[in-house]
This record gives C-alpha cells, sequence and structure tokens, in this order.
C-alpha cells in the first residue's frame, strides 16, 4: 500500500514539473516581462532608436524589442536583418546577435 501511494506521488510530481499548464496567478508572477507576440518588418531610421534590447531567453519567439526615442516599443524577429545590425552598432561589445 505504501509502494503504491508513493507510486503515485512521484507519478504526479514529475506530471506536474513537466506540464506546461500554470495557473494564472503564477503565471503573472514569473512570466518575463520581455517577450513579443507580433513582430513589425518596417526599418526605422536609426536617428528614432533610443534602446534596442533581446526578448527574454525564456520567450517562445526570439527577438529584438526597440525601443524608440518617443518609449514606444516595437519587436523584430531574431532574424530580420535590420534589427541585427542596429543591435550591433548599439552594443559592439556582444555583437554575436545569437545567445
Amino acid at each position: 500500500m505504501m509502494k503504491t501511494l508513493l507510486f503515485a506521488l512521484g507519478l504526479l510530481l514529475i506530471a506536474a514539473c513537466c506540464s506546461d499548464a500554470m495557473p494564472s496567478a503564477l503565471e503573472f508572477n514569473t512570466a518575463p516581462r520581455s517577450c513579443c507576440f507580433q513582430f513589425s518588418s518596417t526599418d526605422l531610421p536609426l536617428k528614432r532608436v533610443s534602446n534596442i534590447t533581446k526578448t527574454h531567453h525564456s520567450c517562445r519567439k526570439k527577438g529584438f524589442i526597440v525601443q524608440t526615442i518617443t518609449g514606444r516599443k516595437i519587436c523584430y524577429e531574431e532574424n530580420f536583418q535590420w534589427a541585427q545590425n542596429v543591435y550591433s552598432q548599439l552594443h559592439p561589445e556582444g555583437s554575436g546577435v545569437k545567445q
């Protein structure tokens, strides 16, 4: 009886760890805030860009977040050449785009 209970609890623990399901309250507190869900394909003049960062490493879709001088944030896919070039220009020490 004890072996069966421990086995069942072990399976439950494994299932919980491997599941993508997450309570919404927990997801709100632990989800990265720098993910993108829609991406632009329009270049901006470099003079309008105030900052560019990579999306958080745990985001499903990798990319860049460009902040304009007006504070607007625009997402670009990680393979978008314009965004790669801007990132390399503004972050010369870490010019390797791939993580």
